[in-house]
């Protein structure tokens, strides 16, 4: 009989800015999709596709991965098979805050990640040690101390130059702004283009090159991630839906699930966000 796949996605109880997912067996796959946090993880079996960016690698048992907030992102067993693995998502404020007291860091919100994945087998340990601490949920000044000696010892030191990455300016930062301010309304590619000055087709690939995804895409995948902070601050489900501009409640669950492998009502419930108006729902 085949093992049955478990999945939880919570909010740390012992440090706030911190939220935890574990995946036991999971064939789930997710498109391509970013997060506001910093977000790093370990394979404890199996193997996946892994496409960050521009870049393309495999990934296997024993490896650590690593995303930068707003990095286009994904994650996929291979065919017909199944994984695990654990993620922390990290607040992006908290992470440049840390950095800031340190001396060398780059004035700005914050430095990203060094590097995308490694193999090293001192990462996994030094992660599987922290991920316990935050599940033992027993001692915070334990949990935080790992935290930060992870981060600041393995994420920060060495760059990797094939990622280095300056901020698009010019049409395309004006594009990404316009949709940024304009979540919730029915912008058309028409009315984008001609604040970029560049044609459809060119806007649509240049956006992608630049970003990841193409400007659609971008305005879904970050109505998604407007979404997953209304559902924290206790937001009814339908209401969230309809402020960000999905179709109904199903478009809005459809394209959540795309990306995160649980539904809206999952994730609120696991954070400890569940309001009494989404009981009926």
């Amino acid at each position: 009989m085949p093992q049955a796949t478990s999945l939880y996605f919570r909010r740390s109880a012992v440090l706030a800015h911190v939220e935890m997912r574990r995946a036991d067996r999971s064939s789930a796959c997710y498109h391509t999709h970013t997060h506001d946090e910093f977000s790093l993880g370990v394979i404890d079996a199996g193997s996946a596709t892994y496409r960050n960016r521009h870049r393309q690698k495999s990934i296997y048992q024993g490896m650590t991965v690593m995303f930068n907030p707003g990095d286009a992102h994904s994650c996929n067993p291979d065919a017909g098979l199944r994984w695990s693995y654990r993620m922390l998502f990290i607040d992006a404020g908290w992470v440049g805050r840390l950095q800031a007291d340190i001396p060398g860091f780059a004035v700005g919100d914050y430095t990203p990640f060094a590097v995308t994945a490694s193999d090293a087998a001192v990462l996994y340990h030094q992660f599987d040690d922290l991920f316990d601490a935050l599940e033992q949920e027993e001692n915070p000044l334990e949990a935080d101390e790992k935290l930060i000696c992870f981060l600041m010892q393995n994420c920060f030191d060495q760059r990797d130059f094939g990622l280095a990455r300056s901020r698009p300016e010019g049409p395309l930062a004006r594009v990404r702004e316009l949709i940024m301010d304009q979540l919730t309304d029915k912008v058309t590619l028409a009315a984008i283009a001609d604040v970029s000055g560049l044609s459809p087709y060119h806007l649509i690939r240049s956006f992608k090159q630049a970003y990841g995804q193409t400007p659609h895409a971008f305005q879904l995948d970050q109505r998604i991630n407007r979404a997953k902070q209304l559902l924290k601050r206790g937001n009814a489900i339908v209401e969230v839906a309809h402020e960000l501009g999905f179709a109904d409640q199903s478009h809005f669950q459809r394209n959540f699930m795309k990306r995160h492998a649980v539904t809206p009502r999952v994730y609120q419930r696991s954070l400890g966000c569940w309001p009494e108006a989404n009981a009926s729902q």
